[in-house]
């Protein structure tokens, strides 16, 4: 992430005066509304795969490869380490998947999808895309790069470091 950071000397601020907390036009606030309408859509998609939301979102990380330790998920969901654990054994119980040790580190706990977890993995992209592409709807090709460019931008003037997997 290469976004130019603001520098002491920024004279433009877009929020002065204390006001912004109570306008609609909150940047912060209109984007934890589009969170929470994300959210609630992925939610009632969830349902058809006998998922939630706690649980389909460590289930694609898995079978996308950007985590395989109970601590990476917890990091990537912004969770504690033991809301995972416990997301974890209701998978497990589901047949979704596994927990081994790992190989090289005795006190690490690798997690791997089961045959089952890994067609029910398959299976969330595309209610994601659905979810996205509705709430994108009559959105430009070059607007939703556009969209992604000024989010990547917010979340680096945040100091927000994405985790590798999910930079480019």
């Amino acid at each position: 992430m290469n976004a130019p950071r603001p520098s002491s000397s920024d004279t433009h601020l877009h929020y002065r005066g204390g006001k912004s907390c109570v306008t609609k036009d909150n940047v912060g606030f209109l984007v934890k509304l589009v969170n929470l309408s994300l959210n609630r859509a992925l939610d009632q998609e969830m349902v058809a795969l006998d998922l939630t939301a706690m649980q389909w979102r460590p289930m694609i990380s898995i079978y996308n490869g950007t985590a395989d330790t109970p601590a990476e998920l917890a990091r990537l969901a912004g969770v504690d380490t033991s809301a995972m654990t416990r997301t974890l054994d209701r998978l497990e119980a589901k047949g979704l998947l596994r927990r081994t040790r790992s190989h090289e580190d005795r006190r690490i706990i690798k997690i791997e999808l089961t045959e089952t977890g890994k067609e029910k993995g398959q299976q969330i992209p595309p209610c994601v895309d659905r979810v996205l592409n509705q709430h994108l709807r009559g959105f430009s090709v070059e607007e939703v790069a556009q969209l992604r460019h000024l989010l990547r931008r917010m979340l680096a003037n945040g100091s927000f470091d994405l985790p590798a997997a999910l930079s480019e």
